[in-house]
């Protein structure tokens, strides 16, 4: 392997303030190390292009909440507040 691969992507849709609300509310850190493995990007396409706007890394169970979170909310914004 050459570098991270990229195994998932969530598209919350053209919301960037309820994206970064989401985004916020995930678990992990900012911090970057040797040691991190599992990377999560917040990105924009700007002029049909990927622009990452931040990062967190999480652990393994980080991560399965933090899908379950992003599962959730999206779930909730596309189905319950159009109610």
């Amino acid at each position: 392997m050459t570098g991270p691969e990229s195994f998932a992507q969530f598209f919350i849709g053209n919301n960037r303030a309820k994206a970064e609300a989401i985004f916020r509310s995930l678990k992990g850190t900012p911090d970057i190390g040797e040691r991190n493995m599992l990377y999560l990007d917040f990105m924009e396409t700007k002029d049909g292009l990927p622009v990452n706007l931040k990062l967190i890394t999480c652990t393994l169970e980080q991560l399965a909440e933090n899908c379950k979170l992003i599962t959730r909310e999206f779930f909730k914004m596309n189905n319950l507040e159009q109610i």
